[in-house]
């Protein structure tokens, strides 16, 4: 296929005899296109990414995702209109289908009785067609139901599977939405049946009447938990639904009523009076821009109404191994198992490496760091002053040799509380290594020589902890923040600034000096204030008030860079626009992006280009006036990316690190590091490091690696 843009790679031009217009969105599997046929039909046409074609079993996923599409397509779906899934890039085209996804609309405002009854006839007619057509949905969820004028459309058969298949899941690849899914999904996953998709139907009405889940949770591991073993919490649903809802969401497969039963039961308060039994049509409604639906165009969105202050979104990885009750696998994207035989044991962090230790040990090396068993496995690094340091479970930093990776000194830290709790990567001020200890209520400042503790602090829950040049600024959950000497620890000032849920972060202003920025988005969620502060004595120097939420990114070349999206959703945060302030004037710029992107992380580099990289696997460059390029990396969940000597470098939650270049194409990637011991949740992914001519990537194994910077085509 040709390139459709020539400042856009990656993107076919065609698939099969439709020409691709833009895309819709993207995800871990493929991109999604509007298409136009040659009598000017609109379609939605799925491409495979690049690194999934060339893998037979992802293959096999497609052929079976077309075959499931195929089967059910009918009135309450999006019907297929052609495909080749033997193509070089397999793609499949269905019906454009202009209409927002319930996510959206819930977004907006949630539903009243009579809507949310009429939506739960609809979905229930839905799913028996689905099921009568012997597909089991498996990912039944608010970003999945458009709500078209003419009703209610399931979309998104990309983990379905057909009674009939003999593609089966397999350890280590149990696949869905948490807050989405049945105890059985958890616990046998093989077992899995159509009761699955009335439990999911349960758990979207709860949404939809509530703008929250049954079972809520930042960690999709606590929401695992709480749906095998908790009661759902069904505060706000109206209480006519109540009985009907609490069925549905039964523990027990074989306790959940059925599409008919609930067709019956939902029209009857969908439609009080006897002649009104029409079939669902819900009223049209004033809809906002795409967020994870792949079936409408990008719009402009009315202001969020008035809502309790979104929470910071979370992002998830998972090792195999890890069983609490449940049995775990990968969510929201396909993990293969791959148990590391080589990976050196980790029990002692005073004793961090062996392997690399030995005669002849040099680049590429990969060592253990911190105590296996007892936390988040994924250790995080920094580099300073020609020096790479580290943190990982049971140890508070290391200092490590990064030719060889053998340890120069370790000091050991509380053992965490929790296995989702990611390890803070050592912080540097002052000529100082500072590290976050003791489940974050310590702070310690070590010498970087040999480790000894210079001074210590304690932290409040929840406190930010940011080096300004030789300062250090710590906040607390009440508001108040206190600039230190990172020398000695000793408070400068302490004043009331920003806000519980602030966001601080330090960058250089209009003359290069370090300065702190604060971030606070209103309690309404209608705006974000962004804020400078003077590091000498804490009076704010200038503030900004920008009428959209916005997250920070960094600053560089002149100008402040933030993403600009909206509040949490049950899906995450989404991400539509790059904004930059001018450090000087305090304009205002805003660059949209091409696609929304999905839990957006982003670096600035040092010529003021912003690298984003959302939940999916999509890595955007956006410069002055456009978005220059999209790659479609095909990692599903991944770290901020860091920007280093023209390359783009990030960490996938399998252990990988990839680097892309300038241009957005991909350079190469390193192996994969699973291992084979107990792993956890983390709400974020440690990014890599470079320096001294390596880079230094973290795994879900408990390594530390290095390979060469400068050569990713031999990772």
């Amino acid at each position: 296929m040709q390139s459709l843009r020539r400042d856009r790679p990656g993107f076919p031009e065609y698939a099969g005899q439709y020409r691709l217009e833009s895309v819709l969105g993207s995800g871990g599997m493929g991109v999604v296109h509007l298409a136009t046929s040659a009598s000017g039909l609109k379609l939605a046409v799925k491409i495979v990414h690049p690194e999934h074609a060339v893998d037979p079993e992802f293959r096999a996923r497609f052929r079976q995702e077309v075959a499931a599409a195929r089967k059910v397509s009918g009135a309450f779906t999006a019907p297929v209109v052609d495909a080749d899934p033997d193509a070089e890039r397999p793609w499949m085209a269905t019906l454009f289908i202009d209409a927002p996804t319930l996510s959206e609309r819930v977004r907006e405002q949630v539903l009243e009785p009579v809507e949310l009854a009429r939506l739960g006839a609809g979905l229930a007619e839905a799913l028996r067609d689905i099921h009568r057509a012997g597909v089991v949905h498996r990912d039944l969820k608010p970003s999945n139901v458009l709500m078209a004028p003419d009703g209610v459309r399931v979309i998104d058969f990309g983990i379905s599977r057909p009674a009939d298949s003999d593609l089966r899941t397999e350890t280590g690849k149990l696949i869905g939405t948490p807050p989405f899914m049945a105890p059985e999904q958890f616990q046998r996953p093989r077992e899995v049946g159509p009761a699955a998709d009335l439990f999911a139907m349960g758990a979207v009405l709860v949404h939809a009447a509530t703008g929250r889940g049954p079972f809520d949770s930042d960690s999709p591991y606590l929401v695992a938990y709480q749906v095998v073993h908790h009661d759902p919490d069904l505060t706000g649903l109206p209480a006519e639904l109540m009985p009907i809802v609490e069925r549905c969401l039964a523990k027990d497969p074989a306790e959940r009523p059925t599409p008919d039963a609930l067709i019956s039961e939902l029209r009857a308060l969908a439609y009080p009076t006897s002649e009104d039994t029409r079939a669902f049509i819900p009223s049209p409604r004033r809809p906002q821009r795409v967020e994870e639906s792949t079936h409408r165009r990008d719009r402009i969105a009315p202001a969020p109404v008035p809502a309790a202050r979104p929470r910071r979104r979370a992002r998830l990885f998972m090792t195999v191994g890890i069983v609490l009750l449940v049995t775990a696998g990968a969510l929201g994207g396909y993990l293969a198992l791959g148990a590391d035989a080589g990976s050196p044991d980790a029990s002692d962090p005073s004793a961090v490496h062996a392997a690399a230790t030995g005669a002849g040990a040099a680049t590429p090396w990969a060592v253990p760091a911190g105590e296996r068993g007892q936390g988040n496995p994924f250790p995080a690094c920094s580099w300073s002053a020609g020096a790479l340091y580290c943190s990982g479970p049971g140890l508070a930093a290391t200092r490590l040799d990064p030719a060889s990776g053998s340890v120069l000194w370790s000091v050991r830290g509380a053992a965490p509380e929790s296995r989702m709790t990611p390890n803070p990567a050592p912080l540097h001020a002052a000529g100082l290594v500072l590290a976050v200890d003791d489940g974050g209520k310590t702070l310690r400042a070590l010498d970087p020589a040999a480790g000894v503790q210079r001074w210590k602090r304690s932290l409040q829950q929840g406190a930010q902890v940011v080096p300004v040049g030789e300062l250090l600024l710590v906040t607390g959950p009440d508001g108040n923040v206190t600039m230190l000497d990172a020398a000695t620890g000793a408070a400068h000032w302490t004043h009331r600034l920003g806000g519980p849920g602030s966001v601080w972060f330090a960058g250089p202003d209009q003359t290069g000096g370090a300065v702190p920025y604060v971030s606070t988005q209103a309690a309404d969620g209608k705006s974000t204030q962004i804020s400078a502060v003077d590091p000498a004595n804490g009076t704010v120097r200038w503030q900004v008030r920008n009428p959209s939420l916005l997250e920070p990114v960094g600053a560089a070349a002149g100008g402040l860079y933030l993403l600009e999206g909206d509040s949490r959703s049950a899906s995450g945060a989404v991400s539509r626009a790059v904004v930059r302030v001018d450090l000087a004037t305090r304009a205002v710029r805003r660059t949209a992006l091409a696609a929304p992107l999905l839990d957006a992380q982003a670096a600035v580099g040092p010529d003021g280009r912003v690298y984003a990289f959302g939940t999916g696997g999509a890595l955007t460059a956006v410069g002055a006036e456009r978005e220059d390029w999209r790659l479609e990396t095909g990692v599903a969940v991944g770290s901020r990316p860091v920007v280093h000597d023209g390359r783009i470098h990030l960490t996938a939650s399998d252990g990988r690190t990839l680097a892309v270049d300038g241009g957005g194409r991909l350079l190469g990637q390193t192996k994969p590091r699973i291992g084979a011991g107990p792993g956890g949740y983390t709400s974020t992914l440690p990014a890599p490091v470079v320096g001294d001519g390596r880079l230094f990537g973290s795994a879900p194994d408990g390594t530390v690696f290095a390979v060469a910077a400068g050569a990713p085509a031999a990772w």
